[in-house]
């Protein structure tokens, strides 16, 4: 299992690294293209509006059939499209490769999700490793992209198809071997879908995303503010940000292993009201502890909440990894432009104010949560959790 994990976790980082590179376009399009910034975020909003809303039609469709072919061919699709992008000045053009991979990236999750519960026999570490993949590809995205630009330009775009071909080669590895018996790939257990815990959940990963795309939106200004310091600041607050969630998605894997996934759930919600309000009010340096600590608190859950809504879901276990890896984590960004709107009129720390109340409503809904019994023991009789 652990080599399939593996598999799954770097190919997952391929295909995430095509999220992050969308955002890393932006510059060059402005500088080389003499794109106006409206054009640009076009651009942006093609890969990721579209992405999030067609996941979980991608979700429906492996529900109905098997497609172990679909996962290495959205990665190539993913990777194509971006790998266009700088080839042709026409802007129609330009929108349209960026939405292919849009789609792409929409075709893999549910899929990739779906088979990973199927490979890890719903082991939440072995879970969480195949979540950390893809934080570590869009972390890695502007490390990526942006040296490669700056030395060849937008001709230079061909040359990001690499990590779609690998991982399209080592994912077909894992797609080969057979599906473990009674596995998230199979029956039900003749269990129902539970529709109403699922609806809470994917609210919860609602106001998840708008705390987590509200603070990275501001935090890099937030930080140089604080500090009275250059971008250095702002960059060093955003890695944190990310490597932070790496280890609180591994973290939380472990966590959940021994306390149980909605107990985790509830504690790393009520953690992050605090650590979100340190990054809104610390001064000087101190802000980094918030930024850490909110970084832990808000992807301790990441991983959980997708085997969650698979449990609700047993019949549908693609329809729910569309949503939770979906359309409900990027729903966030909705919310960016009305905090940019915000921190204009105020200030980018005032703008953050508001976001505090998204993991205080994300813990209240959280607390309604049952812990349902995994997919793989469908027989064995549930447990009962007493609220946190």
């Amino acid at each position: 299992m652990k080599r399939s994990v593996l598999l799954l976790s770097t190919g997952h980082a391929c295909v995430d690294v095509y999220q992050g590179a969308v955002p890393a376009l932006v510059p060059f399009l402005v500088s080389e293209r003499h794109y106006s910034y409206a054009a640009a975020s076009a651009v942006v909003l093609a890969a990721t509006l579209l992405s999030s809303v067609v996941q979980p039609v991608f979700g429906l469709l492996t529900d109905r059939w098997r497609m172990p072919w679909l996962i290495p061919v959205s990665m190539l699709l993913a990777g194509l499209g971006i790998a266009a992008a700088g080839t042709s000045g026409d802007r129609a053009l330009v929108w349209a490769v960026v939405a292919v991979s849009g789609l792409g990236v929409a075709a893999y999750h549910p899929a990739s999700a779906r088979l990973a519960r199927a490979v890890t026999r719903g082991d939440h570490t072995a879970m969480s490793w195949f979540s950390l993949g893809g934080n570590v590809g869009f972390a890695a995205a502007p490390l990526l992209v942006t040296p490669l630009l700056a030395a060849g330009g937008l001709g230079a775009t061909p040359w990001l198809a690499v990590p779609a071909v690998a991982g399209a080669l080592m994912t077909v590895l894992v797609t080969r071997e057979p599906a473990p018996a009674r596995s998230s790939s199979g029956a039900s257990g003749g269990r129902r879908d539970d529709w109403r815990m699922f609806a809470r959940l994917s609210l919860v990963v609602t106001f998840r995303s708008i705390a987590f795309f509200g603070v990275s939106t501001l935090l890099a200004v937030v930080a140089k503010q604080r500090m009275d310091g250059g971008s250095e600041a702002g960059a060093a607050a955003l890695f944190l940000l990310f490597a932070g969630g790496a280890a609180g998605t591994v973290l939380g894997g472990r966590l959940a292993g021994r306390f149980g996934r909605v107990r985790c759930t509830r504690a790393a919600y009520a953690l992050a009201v605090p650590s979100v309000a340190g990054v809104a009010f610390l001064p000087g340096p101190l802000v980094f502890l918030g930024v850490a600590a909110t970084a832990a608190t808000l992807y301790v859950p990441f991983s959980l909440q997708i085997t969650l809504g698979q449990d609700y879901l047993p019949g549908r276990v693609g329809t729910a990894g569309g949503v939770t890896l979906g359309l409900a984590v990027s729903v966030g960004g909705v919310v960016s432009p009305a905090l940019g709107a915000l921190a204009d009129a105020t200030s980018p720390s005032a703008a953050l104010i508001p976001v505090i109340a998204a993991p205080a409503l994300a813990w209240a809904l959280a607390r309604t949560l049952r812990e349902p019994r995994p997919i793989e023991t469908a027989a064995v009789p549930p447990r009962t959790e007493a609220r946190a």
